[in-house]
């Protein structure tokens, strides 16, 4: 453009003009207010940022290397040899067995670099390359999704935050995420990689309820982690970025990819040569994955030891340690504990096989059913049902007062649905329990009388289906006792401490309560006078009743609880004459009665049942011991002549059926009212045996009342098959004197006389004066001999309402070679007798 000197003039006047300069001066100022306003607001933001970064660091918890260790392990139970595993228990969360690294072969822990952090050996906790690539790949491809966290950072996630969850807002997750970085660089100050490793690897969810690589390694494979090949290792760090969607089981295919991945990065990484690389390529793990998985038994119930033993160290870590009820509960399945247990795995297959054996049991076999049914109706109500609504349906509809025995599973099951129909509606929803177990059943338990160990435990009979389930050995059903009482409440008290001796002559007569109920022995007849020993070896309910009221029934009491360890009596209900026959209000736990007898069998020392050793922590430290208590239950004397007593009731009197060919025995039979409940208790010099049998719902047992002689022989002729031969052994407060039947003092010319064992201090030192008869012979019941019952094996009715028991007949005298003689059975003892004043003196 061409100006003239005028135009040039008139250009310059109006730049330099005082309003053009005021102008370009405000232009100045405002562009100069707003780099200043642009300073402030970056100065504000740096501030504002510091502040709010200082606030989440402020708030970001402490952490130690302990913080960062995995919480939830698997406890371990071993059986006495202390070695063999016999089984896991395992909480949800909780399935994790922890490893050091160096039992953790370098191709596992380099396949988890290689997929997961492949910069780990080499950064400080974070990686900023890493970060650097995942920013790029979001801005590039909007996909914020490519991940950047480091191994130390998802340990952090793992123990520190394990209950965050992505579904909190962007705030919440930013503040977590640089939480997570600035504790990994801590963590990585406090701890080496090999140990941050370590930890990791025992962290990790791999999926079927396995945290840990061990775990992993033992579901996946049936090995343990160390065994692993470069195949196996890469399928489980595979599974580590979802564990679901790469589970090897459920999704081979993804699971298959994915492991591909991990072998080409560790080749790319130099970690494997392209020699393994092939191989491992050409690997057809899958095919193994599938064999172990169609041969795990994750569902298999705990047996009845283990139910058991869960229960013992539970209430142990409560009452010893004073744990809290979750607290115990927590250690016991999520604690890493090990518990060594008392259990010997081959008397354990002994009883498991002679518990099962149908040969052992009457040949009618029922079946029982036990039912639980919650429904929720369409309304939202919910109505609980039991097996006694199904009871009650079929006596009322059918007449059957056994609604709950069937001859068959499926009758049974067809029952359910027939009484199912009767309070179906529209809409409902069932979530039932049904269980259906053979009857007549069973429980034993054997114990090793000189440590309170018990050996081997049964329940049931039948295949157990659910753990936790009805324990009829442990705490789970008392039975009355019967007859088996008389030792523990009547004589045991009687020759420990009232003076009494197995010589003492008791009057077998016919006899009354001290309310007047008449009192019942088997047999129509009465055997007059007799020792203490006759009255143990044929089970006379007269005897036993002269006994505790001699004793007082306190003192038999505080015995059978005090000394003998029973816990289920009542000090309101129990407390009387009865209680000598087994009557009692509510029954007794069979490892508690072998305990009992077990005492008798270790010199009259009780030691406290118990299923474990010794417990160790996650951290090997002894956290429990289990021995458990000690005490003299009785003299040593007295122990000794209640084995011979009870040896006399093995030789020739009501138990004759349990002698053993090899071993002596000693023991005690018990029956109760109709038959309801069968026992023995008895011991060798090694074990201590209790079988019971009976219905679970108090049906009359039938015709065949041996079996519980049957299953006690079998399982201890099979325990002691291979033991030495050993005799019981008398102790130096033991003597033999001779003394008269009639008077109890020692024998002079003419008496009739038996030789028997007295404890030193109660033997009798009088000499007998003589006899002189004034009572004809026919009517001097002292001199006839009772001996003979041609009803040896019959059961005579009982009164129902006469309470207490009844004494086992007289056998059939049978050879000594027979190996199970018939034995007779006991008296019956009625689980409901009368209510009798001890104070009020008896009548006979």
């Amino acid at each position: 453009m061409n100006y003239g000197k005028k135009k040039a003039s008139q250009k310059q006047k109006k730049i330099t003009s005082k309003s053009t300069m005021q102008g370009k001066r405000v232009g100045v100022r405002l562009f100069k207010a707003f780099l200043l306003c642009l300073l402030v607001v970056a100065v504000v933001g740096v501030i504002g940022g510091g502040l709010f970064l200082k606030k989440i660091l402020d708030n970001t918890p402490d952490v130690s290397p302990a913080d960062v260790q995995p919480k939830g392990f698997t406890t371990m139970v071993y059986a006495d040899d202390d070695k063999t595993e016999i089984e896991r228990f395992v909480a949800s969360g909780a399935n994790r067995i922890y490893k050091k690294i160096d039992e953790v072969p370098k191709d596992l822990q380099h396949a988890f670099v290689a997929i997961e952090d492949e910069r780990f050996y080499n950064h400080n906790g974070i990686d900023l390359q890493g970060i650097a690539r995942a920013a790029v790949v979001g801005l590039t491809s909007g996909n914020f999704s490519e991940g950047a966290s480091t191994i130390t950072q998802q340990l952090i996630k793992n123990n520190v935050f394990p209950n965050f969850t992505e579904e909190k807002t962007f705030f919440d997750r930013l503040e977590r995420k640089v939480q997570e970085q600035y504790l990994a660089v801590a963590i990585e100050k406090q701890m080496d990689k090999d140990t941050i490793l370590e930890s990791y690897m025992n962290t990790i969810n791999l999926g079927q309820n396995c945290l840990g690589v061990q775990s992993a390694a033992k579901r996946y494979f049936n090995k343990d982690v160390s065994e692993l090949t470069l195949s196996e290792s890469a399928v489980i760090a595979g599974i580590t970025q979802n564990p679901s969607d790469y589970n090897p089981i459920t999704n081979p295919e993804l699971n298959a990819k994915r492991r591909d991945k991990v072998l080409k990065n560790m080749l790319d990484q130099g970690y494997i040569d392209q020699a393994a690389y092939d191989e491992a390529k050409a690997d057809d793990v899958y095919s193994r994955i599938q064999t172990v998985n169609n041969s795990e038994t994750d569902d298999t119930p705990y047996s009845y030891f283990v139910d058991a033993l869960a229960d013992q160290v539970t209430q142990d870590l409560i009452d010893q340690l004073g744990y809290t009820e979750t607290q115990a509960y927590n250690a016991v399945y999520s604690g890493g504990l090990s518990i060594y247990s008392t259990q010997n795995l081959d008397m354990q297959k002994i009883c498991d096989e002679e518990m099962n054996n149908d040969s052992n049991y009457p040949g009618l076999k029922e079946y029982g059913l036990d039912y639980a049914l919650t429904v929720t109706r369409a309304d939202g109500t919910v109505e609980n049902y039991s097996s006694g609504h199904i009871k009650q349906y079929v006596k009322e509809t059918y007449g059957k007062e056994q609604g709950l025995l069937y001859s068959s599973e499926d009758e049974a099951r067809a029952m359910v649905e027939e009484w199912k129909a009767t309070i179906a509606k529209e809409g409902d929803t069932y979530d039932e329990y049904i269980n259906i177990s053979p009857q007549p059943q069973a429980s034993v338990t054997v114990m090793d009388q000189y440590t309170g160990q018990i050996k081997a435990m049964v329940g049931g009979r039948g295949a157990k289906t659910t753990s936790r389930s009805l324990n009829r050995a442990y705490k789970g059903s008392p039975r009355q006792p019967g007859s088996t009482f008389k030792i523990l409440a009547g004589y045991a008290p009687a020759l420990d401490s009232a003076g009494q001796t197995l010589a003492t002559i008791i009057k077998d007569e016919p006899y009354t309560y001290r309310d007047g109920t008449p009192l019942k022995n088997a047999s129509a007849t009465h055997r007059g006078d007799i020792t203490m020993r006759e009255a143990i070896q044929w089970s006379v309910n007269v005897c036993a009743v002269k006994t505790i009221e001699a004793i007082t029934p306190k003192l038999g009491y505080e015995y059978c609880t005090e000394k003998f360890g029973i816990t289920s009596l009542d000090p309101q209900n129990d407390v009387y004459d009865t209680l000598v026959l087994g009557g009692l209000s509510k029954g007794v736990y069979n490892y508690q009665l072998c305990a009992a007898y077990a005492s008798i069998a270790n010199g009259g020392v009780y030691n406290t049942p118990t299923l474990y050793t010794k417990i160790l922590d996650h951290d090997g430290n002894v956290l429990l011991e289990g021995a458990g208590e000690s005490h003299t239950a009785l003299k040593d004397s007295t122990a000794a002549l209640l084995t011979s007593a009870m040896e006399t009731v093995v030789e020739s009197g009501t138990g004759t059926a349990c002698r053993l060919d090899n071993m002596p025995v000693a023991g005690k039979t018990g029956t109760t009212d109709s038959n309801k409940d069968l026992w023995f208790c008895g011991f060798t010099p090694y074990y201590t045996c209790a079988v019971w049998g009976g219905y679970d719902d108090g049906k009359v047992n039938g015709y065949d009342l041996n079996f519980r002689f049957r299953i006690w022989r079998g399982i201890m002729s099979r325990i002691h098959a291979n033991l030495e031969y050993k005799d019981f052994e008398m102790p130096n407060s033991i003597e033999k004197k001779t003394v008269c039947t009639r008077t109890g003092k020692l024998a002079a010319p003419g008496c009739p006389t038996i030789t028997e064992y007295f404890a030193k201090d109660t033997a009798p030192t009088e000499s007998c004066p003589g006899h002189v008869d004034t009572t004809p012979k026919e009517d001097d019941t002292d001199d006839k001999d009772t001996t003979d019952n041609p009803d040896a094996n019959t059961q005579t009715p009982t009164d129902p309402n006469q309470g207490g028991g009844t004494q086992e007949p007289t056998p059939t005298p049978t050879p000594p070679t027979d190996p199970e003689p018939t034995p007779p059975v006991d008296p019956p003892v009625d689980p409901n007798p009368p209510v009798v004043d001890p104070s009020t003196p008896s009548t006979p």
